[in-house]
C-alpha cells in the first residue's frame, strides 16, 4: 500500500515536471527529462539481454550442446563477437574495428527492410490498385495512386493533361499527408488525456 502511494506521488511529480515545459524550459523539466532517457536507456539494456541475448545466445548454446549439436553451438560464438567487436566503438585507437559489425548489421537491416517494404507496402498496394473498378472505393483508389504516380513524372515537363493529373496527385498527397497528421495529433491527445485521468483519479481523486 505504501509502495503504492510512493509509486503514485513520484509518478505526479515527474508528470507536472514534464507538463511545466509548457510554460518554459526549467531544471524540474530537465531532472525529468534526464531520468526518462536514463530509465528508458536502463531498460532497453535489461530488455535485451532479458529476451535476446540470453535466450537466443547463452540458453540456445546450452540446448544445442545438450542436444549434441555441436556446429549450431558453436556458430553462435559469430554473433557474439560481433556484438563485442562493436563495442570497440568506444575505444578510439581501435574504433575501426566496430566498422566492421556495424556494416555487417546496416547490410542485414537493409536486405531485410527491402523485403518487409515490397511485401507489406507495395505488392498489397499493387493488389489493390488492380482491383475490379465496380465500387467508388477502388475508383478513388485507383485514380489517387495512378495521379500520385504521375505527380513524380519528371521526365517531362508537367503540362496540358499530365499536370491536370499532376494537380490531382498533389490533392491526393495532400490528403494523406493530413490525415497521418491528424492520427497523430489523435495519438499525442490521447497520451496527454491518459495524464490528465492520472492526476485526477489516481493522485487527487477528483473524479471517480
Amino acid at each position: 500500500m505504501i509502495a503504492s502511494i510512493i509509486g503514485t506521488w513520484v509518478a505526479a511529480t515527474l508528470t507536472l515536471a514534464i507538463l511545466s515545459f509548457l510554460y518554459r524550459d526549467n531544471p524540474f523539466y530537465k531532472v525529468a527529462e534526464h531520468l526518462y532517457v536514463g530509465i528508458s536507456a536502463g531498460f532497453a539494456v535489461v530488455y535485451v539481454w532479458a529476451f535476446d541475448v540470453w535466450p537466443m545466445l547463452v540458453d540456445s548454446f546450452r540446448t544445442h550442446l545438450a542436444e549434441g549439436n555441436r556446429v549450431e553451438a558453436w556458430i553462435l560464438i559469430v554473433p557474439a563477437v560481433l556484438g563485442v567487436v562493436m563495442l570497440a566503438r568506444t575505444i578510439p585507437k581501435i574504433s575501426w574495428i566496430s566498422r566492421w559489425p556495424i556494416s555487417f548489421t546496416i547490410g542485414i537491416g537493409a536486405g531485410l527492410g527491402l523485403v518487409a517494404t515490397i511485401q507489406g507496402y507495395l505488392l498489397p498496394q499493387v493488389s489493390d490498385t488492380l482491383r475490379p473498378l465496380i465500387t467508388a472505393n477502388n475508383v478513388v483508389l485507383f485514380v489517387g495512386v495512378i495521379a500520385t504516380l504521375f505527380y513524380f513524372y519528371f521526365s517531362k515537363e508537367h503540362k496540358g493533361a499530365l499536370g491536370v493529373v499532376s494537380r490531382v496527385g498533389i490533392v491526393f498527397i495532400m490528403v494523406a499527408f493530413g490525415a497521418s497528421f491528424g492520427y497523430t495529433i489523435m495519438a499525442r491527445i490521447s497520451l496527454l488525456i491518459g495524464r490528465f485521468y492520472f492526476l485526477l483519479h489516481d493522485w487527487l481523486h477528483i473524479i471517480r
